[in-house]
């Protein structure tokens, strides 16, 4: 049986695709962005202990060389979160498709579908894809949160058949500022933003946006570029996201949060350059 770390399930939101969903974050990333909101998600503990000696709640051990989380002592107070250098979380659980799902059925009367993200969801693929298929079977509808890593053109994992869409990150326009900021090239990320318009599988473009050095505008000119082709017959969701503070690391907190009126001119390139649905967040 496959199992994959899975950092955190939110039974209810309204933030992760339409309507109200079930949004399971998995563990491990293989960007590294320097605005990330949630860097504990991106490593692996390698139980180094650190966290264990601060953990008010007694909820952390080591057993065997490895940190070990006890949930039902945990008080939620993130002290090992905040005690981590390794951008990683302790409070991990290994689980299977099934598992997941036995962990949400619950949450069936309540929901409208089941997201995926993390960390970043196509690191666990097969139990995503595994997961979705139950999904399915019971009538939810799947999205799939991605930084656009995973080759969707090839996919591999066959995750399409069982995904409605993928929401997808495009973070700059070029190579020089994606590998500054992600430390990742931008060539497979702009491939699959093609190809997933081309099979009507993009549910949604995100784009983190921060004045001045990431130069906004041209990655939303570079999108729209990229989706001329289906403006006109595809009503695609383009998401603008307002940088903040809230839980980046301290030596990336230098950026600037936009104002209202930035966020704004953003909208209104996105409007110019043919998208319809646009939302700022």
């Amino acid at each position: 049986m496959i199992k994959a770390p899975v950092n955190k399930i939110i039974p209810s939101s309204v933030v992760d695709g339409p309507g109200n969903r079930t949004a399971v974050f998995f563990q491990s990333c293989n960007f590294n962005c320097r605005y990330c909101h949630n860097p504990e998600t991106i490593n692996m503990c390698i139980s180094c202990g650190a966290c264990v000696k601060t953990c008010p709640a007694g909820a952390l051990s080591i057993k065997d060389g490895k940190v070990v989380w006890d949930e039902k002592k945990c008080c939620g107070c993130d002290t090992c979160i905040k005690t981590c250098k390794h951008n990683s979380s302790p409070k991990i659980t290994y689980m299977s498709g099934i598992e997941i799902w036995e962990k949400i059925e619950g949450n069936l009367p309540f929901i409208r579908g089941l997201t995926v993200s993390g960390g970043e969801c196509t690191l666990q693929a097969p139990v995503v894809r595994e997961l979705f298929t139950i999904a399915k079977q019971h009538g939810l509808g799947t999205l799939l949160d991605s930084n656009g890593s995973y080759d969707f053109r090839e996919d591999p994992e066959n995750l399409l058949d069982v995904s409605d869409g993928v929401m997808l990150d495009v973070k700059a326009d070029n190579e020089e500022r994606h590998m500054w900021l992600t430390n990742h090239s931008i060539d497979i990320v702009l491939q699959n933003l093609e190809y997933l318009a081309s099979v009507d599988k993009l549910e949604e473009i995100r784009t983190v946006c921060i004045p001045g050095g990431l130069e906004n505008e041209k990655t939303i000119e570079v999108v729209a570029d990229i989706l001329k082709p289906y403006l006109e017959k595809k009503n695609i969701r383009y998401k603008l996201i307002k940088y903040r503070h809230f839980g980046v690391r301290e030596e990336y907190r230098n950026f600037v949060e936009p104002d209202e009126a930035y966020m704004n001119s953003l909208k209104k390139l996105a409007e110019e350059k043919g998208f319809r649905n646009i939302v700022i967040i």
